[in-house]
């Protein structure tokens, strides 16, 4: 056995039982160089968006109309917080791989973890205004948000429903109510 493997991690082990030859996803998905990939495309998006948002990123906000402001703060907040979603899902899978939990376990500590939310409004009084830069971090964090919703899915089986998230319906009033005037 390599590093990492036991008998229940075993890649032609499936989760209904052993003898029907299946390859159970999860576990070959877990252990391979495209998972490594993309933790650290993951890993390494949280830390540019950091470094943009407290450097150049914050430089730029100040220039913003009062309506731009409040579209920068709004998506820069939706942007940390898909982010960080994103990489508690990436560390729960590191996990399982290097065998500090089980698939089992982690499932169940995934349901705290919101990889369908929150969406980006990409259009809208003040979203002109936006800095490219935050635009171009928003856009490749949904794509990887799209490619773990889809991992997830295979992994873990079905897709989970969204549930409603109260604060961000409050930033939605709050974008109407004071976006229409700069």
């Amino acid at each position: 056995m390599t590093r990492g493997e036991s008998m229940d991690r075993n890649p032609t082990h499936d989760r209904g039982g052993a003898g029907t030859g299946t390859i159970d996803f999860a576990q070959r998905f877990a252990g391979s160089e495209t998972f490594r990939t993309l933790f650290r495309e993951g890993m390494g998006l949280v830390e540019e968006t950091a470094a943009y948002l407290d450097g150049p990123g914050r430089s730029e906000s100040r220039d913003l109309t009062r309506t731009g402001s409040l579209v920068y703060a709004t998506e820069s907040m939706r942007l940390t917080t898909r982010l960080m979603q994103l990489a508690s899902w990436l560390l729960l899978q590191r996990a399982v791989n290097d065998g500090e939990m089980t698939q089992a376990q982690a499932g169940q500590e995934k349901s705290k973890v919101r990889i369908d939310g929150p969406t980006t409004a990409r259009t809208g009084p003040g979203w002109d205004e936006v800095p490219d830069m935050l635009k171009q971090l928003i856009e490749r964090s949904v794509r990887l948000q799209e490619r773990i919703r889809k991992l997830d899915a295979a992994i873990y089986g079905g897709e989970r429903e969204a549930a409603p998230n109260p604060v961000f319906a409050q930033i939605g009033k709050l974008n109407q109510v004071f976006g229409s005037g700069n």
